[in-house]
């Protein structure tokens, strides 16, 4: 009944975001763009609705039920709360790849004779930096038995890449400043119509290999003992359940830039409607919960008004309460 509810919402939602925004269109002209004919009234509207509104709504839908599914594969595997999308370093790695080209290299790297520049770019070293700290983070997971003690490496490594990015930021000039801290508030506008099918195609099988994942996230929730009496090998699936959560991580930073607490606090919310912690209905739930919640976000971002609002100064109003709630009720 729940996720009806929140499938209907969703369907909502969407259609929201597609037809309100920051521009005021007509009820009828949007519907009419919808169906393959170009605007009579304003040829922009056309622009707006297709390149611009459709795209950014599905990638906060895929975006959402992404981050949301990749902290509950997370708080599985680490049997811990507080553990999430970020707090393995990934998203500390891009970042720190995407301060290097554009603080460092001034936004451009020639290879082979080759100059690569843009948004090609910077999702090009968001997706190498997070897929070398994946690298390590799966490295160090044959040697430390303990999940909590990976946990624990993963926040060194964040601070080890965030002292690096303050370097830069110190060194660099206020061009290449202002262009990373905009990158950083992370967003939903970057990926392009042309772009989208790369995302959507990436953000998909991840998806899917988290659902064909549910049988053994449950049995990792009834502890070691009883998932290998099952035939599960708990230090194998953890380091699977690790390899999506982070190509769900790297494949959203970047295109969309750092979305923080989405991963981290959705869990949570999707608990608190279930009831349960079994992850045939947990998992569904949660990708519609985090999907609902960044149509939101990127709907308050583009309420009418003279500038569209950064993400990450959304989702905190979201995150913040839920975890602080988490705390609390754990002592």
């Amino acid at each position: 009944m729940k996720q009806t509810l929140l499938t209907i919402l969703l369907i909502v939602l969407c259609l929201t975001n597609i037809f309100v925004g920051s521009v005021d269109i007509p009820f009828s002209e949007t519907l009419h763009i919808l169906s393959g004919q170009d605007s009579a009234t304003n040829p922009s509207w056309s622009y707006i609705i297709l390149q611009s509104r459709l795209p950014q709504m599905l990638t906060a839908l895929l975006c959402g039920a992404g981050l949301a599914t990749a902290g509950l594969l997370l708080q599985t595997a680490f049997l811990n709360p507080l553990a999430g999308p970020s707090i393995l370093g990934i998203d500390s790695g891009a970042n720190m790849a995407v301060a290097i080209v554009m603080m460092f290299a001034g936004g451009t790297i020639t290879l082979m004779g080759t100059t690569l520049g843009g948004y090609f770019l910077v999702i090009l070293a968001a997706m190498a930096g997070a897929m070398v700290i994946m690298t390590i983070i799966a490295s160090l997971s044959t040697l430390l038995k303990n999940p909590v003690m990976l946990l624990v490496t993963g926040v060194m490594i964040s601070y080890i890449t965030s002292s690096f990015i303050s370097l830069l930021q110190f060194h660099t000039t206020e061009h290449g400043l202002q262009a990373y801290t905009f990158w950083g508030m992370g967003g939903f506008t970057g990926v392009t119509i042309e772009r989208l099918p790369v995302f959507a195609g990436l953000m998909s099988i991840c998806l899917v290999l988290s659902i064909l994942h549910i049988k053994p996230l449950d049995a990792i929730l009834l502890g070691d003992a009883y998932a290998q009496n099952l035939g599960v090998n708990t230090q194998h699936m953890n380091r699977r359940l690790f390899l999506i959560a982070g190509l769900i991580t790297a494949t959203s930073t970047a295109f969309c830039g750092p979305i923080s607490f989405i991963g981290l606090a959705t869990p949570h919310i999707a608990r608190m409607l279930c009831r349960t912690a079994t992850h045939r209905t947990l998992m569904p739930t949660t990708m519609l919960l985090g999907a609902c919640i960044c149509l939101v976000c990127n709907q308050l971002c583009t309420l009418p008004s003279s500038t569209t609002l950064p993400i990450n100064t959304i989702t905190p109003l979201f995150g913040v309460p839920v975890i602080l709630w988490v705390i609390l009720k754990r002592g």
